[in-house]
């Protein structure tokens, strides 16, 4: 009954005669059966031959467009000890709202007065400051009255210099005219006694001409002492001058060291004043951050420290806020073998978790619930779960993002690739090939043009 002889038994016998056959070879089901195979048949066949869009699928997550808007926690600069909260969990804040009030834990800043002790430092600094600058006054108009009287001094000095050389030439004239005479009165004086002995003159003639020449001669030996005394003057005069001008720098340098002292002085007590002006505006800065308050608008989500007296060191997360106005994107993970088919500026399609979504992977027209996005940054560096991270934008062009998604939500992500037939997709997939590497048409105009050049 199996056919499997070389005599088979339904060319002998007519199946047809019993009762079994007649119910089965009558029937005609098994036509209709084999019609709709072929028909099925043919429809797969078409349908391998439709087109099918090429996709990366990855799983991200909600984010912010720009780091500063992305949920983050306020810290205080300051060590302190928290006296009183003003919000609580869930509460919306502007900018610049006070948070919480601290107190100080340190020592050094115990103080209430503390800005009003270091005013009053830095007044008393101040007028030292100011003494200081008029006691250099007072120095540069000392030196400028002795810098004066030195120059007239010696100008004084000078003109008796003068006078004195005057005296030397005109003793020195006189010592001629006396030499002169001399000369002269002994001429006479040896006439006469010339006459005398001849006996034309009397002695007494010889006497006064002799009391002439002795006169003569007292005269001439005075002059040479006037003249070396007015010599001597001169040389007075001239050590006068040196002592004047000695004497005066002398003076001018003290009044300019003492000058310079009170400048240095001026200078470190402006250096202090400086230090203390630095400090009192650090300890108004410091008082102000006894309260902290929020950086941006948002709602207070968590606090990382409660209570009250709670102390806490400089930089501790103390509460988190989330910024109340968003630029929402979404961050995904690509495989590294998957990166050079992802380009800034491609089209992607993403599914919002808690958003019903009927996905058709490869036919993004007919998918249901999934929104628009563009690539607009793409890490250049490898993340800790061996992915490369994208980060996405809102398609302009496309509908609108639900305004319900919540930051840290999940979403999954469809990169959209060439367009294909599902018989090559098939291909593919059993032979585990990447999608087909393309460039954007942007890109390679612009590596064209840059060949010609």
């Amino acid at each position: 009954m199996l056919n499997i002889t070389n005599n088979p038994l339904h060319d002998k016998v007519d199946l047809t005669t019993f009762k079994s056959g007649q119910k089965i070879f009558n029937k005609s089901h098994y036509i209709v059966l084999n019609r709709f195979l072929s028909v099925f048949g043919l429809i797969l066949l078409i349908m391998l031959f439709l087109p099918w869009t090429q996709n990366i699928t990855g799983k991200g997550l909600v984010t912010s467009l720009t780091p500063d808007q992305r949920p983050q926690t306020i810290q205080s600069q300051i060590p302190g000890r928290i006296e009183q909260w003003y919000v609580r969990e869930g509460d919306y804040v502007e900018r610049g709202d006070t948070i919480l009030r601290i107190s100080e834990v340190k020592s050094e800043y115990f103080d209430d007065k503390l800005i009003q002790r270091t005013n009053e430092q830095v007044q008393a600094k101040s007028s030292t400051v100011k003494a200081y600058q008029e006691k250099v006054g007072a120095l540069e108009r000392q030196i400028k009255a002795l810098q004066k009287e030195r120059k007239l001094k010696l100008e004084q000095a000078r003109n008796k210099l003068l006078q004195a050389k005057y005296k030397v030439q005109s003793d020195s004239i006189d010592l001629e005219a006396e030499k002169t005479n001399i000369v002269i009165a002994k001429r006479q004086y040896d006439r006469n006694v010339t006459l005398q002995k001849e006996g034309i003159l009397a002695l007494k003639d010889v006497e006064e001409k002799k009391v002439k020449y002795q006169a003569a001669q007292a005269k001439l030996i005075s002059q040479q002492n006037k003249l070396l005394a007015s010599k001597n003057e001169v040389l007075n005069a001239r050590v006068e001058i040196s002592r004047i001008q000695a004497n005066y720098d002398e003076k001018i340098s003290k009044a300019t060291s003492d000058k310079f002292t009170a400048q240095s002085y001026e200078l470190e007590a402006s250096a202090q004043v400086s230090k203390l002006l630095n400090t009192e505006s650090n300890y108004r800065v410091r008082n102000s951050l006894l309260y902290v308050t929020a950086p941006q608008s948002g709602y207070i989500f968590k606090s990382n420290k409660g209570g009250i007296g709670v102390t806490f060191k400089e930089g501790e997360d103390l509460v988190g806020i989330m910024p109340s106005n968003l630029d929402l994107a979404v961050e995904t993970y690509v495989r590294p073998i998957d990166l050079p088919l992802i380009h800034v500026g491609e089209k992607v399609r993403i599914q919002f978790d808690g958003w019903p979504a009927i996905v058709f992977s490869g036919w993004p027209n007919v998918s249901y619930g999934t929104y628009g996005a563009k690539v607009v940054a793409i890490e250049r560096f490898i993340s800790s779960n061996g992915m490369y991270r994208v980060l996405l934008a809102p398609d302009e062009e496309d509908h609108k993002w639900p305004e319900e998604i919540r930051v840290g939500s999940g979403a999954k992500t469809i990169a959209l690739l060439q367009d294909v037939p599902i018989w090559f997709e098939l291909w593919r997939q059993l032979n585990s090939f990447p999608p087909n590497y393309y460039q954007p048409e942007v890109s390679m105009k612009i590596n064209k043009s840059s060949d010609k050049i």
